[in-house]
């Protein structure tokens, strides 16, 4: 499987201290690469430096086998991102902020609007203006901005937020086909194992800056047993505590 995305020896510096240090990643095409940690661990940060919103205090980003530098602007066009929160012109409506986006990249497929508002479920609210969205809905918007042009690599920062059960499932179901049916390569980070362990296939695991382990999950899943064997003296007592007190794994 080819390359798309390769960093080396990626650092930022922020007064004095390494917020990223030495990342190197390896994305191949068409696959989902989940890149994990909590909080403040450096995702956001290694995705501006990717898409150029952010200058590396040192090492290289290589796309399609070429080095991203600040004039890269043809390289940008083959990606689709949501970095942090989407920001919109509030007064316009999702298909107004859409022709918009359009005419920036110059992408004028008025049925490719139709076609992601449809599949993102926001076509029937098209005369609401964006300011009386809900965060999930602004959320469902970011996405079908990112994917309308039909980028190569699409980078998604923390999707998920915002999003009701229902809505997760959705999108956890639409990753999959535009990777699977579209070839579509997706950098998608979370702070969430479950969510990412059931989409990913490479998981790359930051903490304070630092990648500690990139891994396929056909490897992690070899070695790791899909059940755990308890012994309890009180069965009633440990059937409790596994559905009351437990929560979804974080980093």
């Amino acid at each position: 499987m080819a390359i798309i995305l390769r960093t080396r020896n990626l650092t930022k510096v922020y007064r004095g201290k390494k917020s990223v240090s030495s990342v190197n990643m390896t994305i191949r095409q068409g696959e989902i690469y989940g890149f994990l940690g909590p909080n403040g661990a450096g995702k956001t940060t290694v995705m501006k430096m990717i898409t150029n919103l952010v200058k590396p205090t040192e090492g290289e980003i290589e796309f399609f086998g070429e080095n991203m530098t600040s004039r890269s602007y043809e390289m940008l066009k083959r990606m689709g991102s949501i970095i942090e929160y989407p920001v919109f012109y509030d007064r316009l409506t999702a298909r107004e902020n859409l022709l918009l986006h359009g005419e920036y990249m110059g992408y004028y497929n008025q049925q490719a609007i139709a076609d992601v508002m449809e599949l993102m479920k926001i076509s029937g609210v098209d005369k609401k203006p964006v300011k009386e969205f809900s965060l999930g809905m602004k959320q469902r918007l970011g996405i079908a901005r990112a994917v309308m042009t039909k980028p190569e690599l699409l980078i998604l920062d923390e999707p998920i937020n915002g999003l009701d059960p229902v809505g997760i499932k959705e999108l956890r179901e639409l990753f999959q086909m535009l990777s699977r049916e579209y070839g579509m390569t997706l950098l998608i980070s979370s702070h969430i194992l479950g969510e990412i362990e059931q989409i990913a296939d490479t998981i790359g695991v930051i903490r304070e800056g630092v990648l500690l382990e990139e891994v396929a999950m056909e490897s992690i899943r070899s070695r790791n047993p899909e059940y755990i064997e308890l012994v309890t003296s009180s069965v009633s007592k440990a059937v409790y505590v596994l559905e009351e007190k437990t929560a979804p794994v974080q980093f």
